[in-house]
């Protein structure tokens, strides 16, 4: 029996390459928003607090795309919930492109998020259903850096396209990936967990959630990640313009280092918290992230820009990798996928980062309010998983170098 992931994954491409390019196109439609926020801030008149206020409305309407099309994916199967959920943000994304007004394309936006909440939970339990377990780590690791993929692609379009086509352009490349329903459609099969669990479901399902100090330090720790996620990202093409004078193409090459090296970070970090535990290495990477911030946002020579970007990405962001492993080792096989619904809904208290950041900018200027909370972000995560609680994990974590372990298998296996 076959049991190298390399040679797994490349028999079961098809459903792999359809996850990364899902959650890689969901980013691009995401992000590219984030590059045009200063065009759009003139185009209707409103300041950065305003604009500010729409990627915080779409973290909201995110947590409602994640419940709602998480249950749909429990009672209808995977491949569907995840078909509507491409098809609904390419829909909101392209008619993005038609905004008349702040209003309008706020409420655009709005319903572009529960698209987007809906595609990363439906893609990711279709993939881990599909994949034998012993390819499953590494699957999910490249799934993870699909997102810089896609913020990758919309740098791209910023530099490339942007100055030719203009902003509504680029919200409208954003229905092109509504193609990857059709592959969804014709190449990839139901997951067979799901089918299996069907056939065999009596009675009804356990619902409910056990709480212990393990559970609620994984939803601090997915709160104060994603603060320094948003923190990092959302607004640092607008930085890079307003601050730092940068035009669109010169803005490409900072957004490329970071991205390439969050594509590389993230399966090493997670390769690292197998060989030394992820609790040593989730709070290394947080408190090299406080010095790094000071070349990321706070040094203006284009030498430390570059260095700061390219240790956000291999560092700070890359704890990403840890994260799928980190916590659903925190929960049952039964209670798993509430669980982790809960703590994606934690996710989008992240979306509240651009906003603040906004707010202190006004007093502080955009450099510090963004240096401010990237470090900030790191203290309280690096704090949230500094408490020992491996006496209440699910599933006990036995770092053991680079040989599989019975408790990664289990884990792996139930995932």
């Amino acid at each position: 029996m076959q049991t190298n992931p390399l040679a797994l994954m490349r028999t079961n491409w098809k459903i792999l390459t359809a996850a990364t390019m899902g959650w890689a196109l969901d980013a691009f439609d995401m992000t590219i928003f984030f590059f045009l926020i200063p065009d759009l801030a003139k185009t209707f008149h409103v300041d950065l607090k305003t604009m500010a206020l729409i990627p915080l409305a779409m973290g909201g309407a995110r947590l409602v795309g994640t419940i709602g099309f998480g249950a749909a994916a429990d009672k209808w199967g995977r491949k569907l919930p995840l078909m509507i959920s491409i098809l609904w943000f390419c829909l909101f994304s392209g008619l993005s492109g038609l905004a008349w007004s702040y209003a309008s394309l706020l409420l655009l936006r709005i319903l572009f998020g529960i698209g987007y909440g809906g595609e990363w939970g439906t893609a990711t339990s279709l993939l881990m259903e599909s994949l034998p377990k012993e390819a499953r780590a590494l699957a999910s690791g490249l799934m993870m850096a699909g997102y810089e993929m896609g913020f990758l692609l919309s740098a791209f379009c910023f530099k490339t396209l942007y100055p030719v086509l203009g902003w509504r352009w680029m919200f409208f490349i954003g229905v092109l990936p509504a193609l990857l329903a059709i592959f969804i459609r014709k190449a990839i099969p139901e997951s067979p967990e799901w089918l299996e669990s069907r056939r065999k479901q009596k009675g009804k399902a356990k619902v409910g959630l056990t709480l212990n100090p393990a559970v609620f330090q994984g939803f601090a720790f997915v709160v104060g990640a994603n603060f320094l996620f948003y923190g990092i990202f959302a607004l640092y093409p607008t930085f890079l313009i307003q601050i730092r004078g940068l035009s669109p193409a010169d803005v490409f090459p900072f957004v490329a280092m970071y991205s390439v090296a969050s594509i590389v970070g993230k399966p090493v970090a997670g390769l690292l918290g197998r060989r030394f535990g992820e609790r040593p290495v989730l709070l290394v990477y947080m408190a090299l992230t406080v010095p790094i911030t000071l070349l990321y946002t706070f040094n203006p020579a284009h030498w430390a820009m570059m260095v700061g970007a390219i240790l956000i990405g291999l560092i700070s962001n890359s704890i990403y990798g840890i994260v799928p492993t980190y916590l659903s080792r925190r929960f049952t096989a039964e209670e798993r996928g509430l669980g982790l619904g809960i703590a994606s809904g934690f996710n989008s208290l992240g979306a509240v980062a651009p906003f603040l950041i906004a707010v202190f900018t006004t007093t502080y200027g955009l450099e510090a309010a963004m240096t401010g909370t990237i470090m900030i972000s790191a203290v309280f995560t690096f704090i949230a998983v500094s408490f020992q609680t491996k006496k209440w994990l699910a599933v006990p974590e036995e770092p053991t170098g680079f040989a599989r372990s019975r408790s990664s298998s289990d884990l792996e296996a139930s995932v």
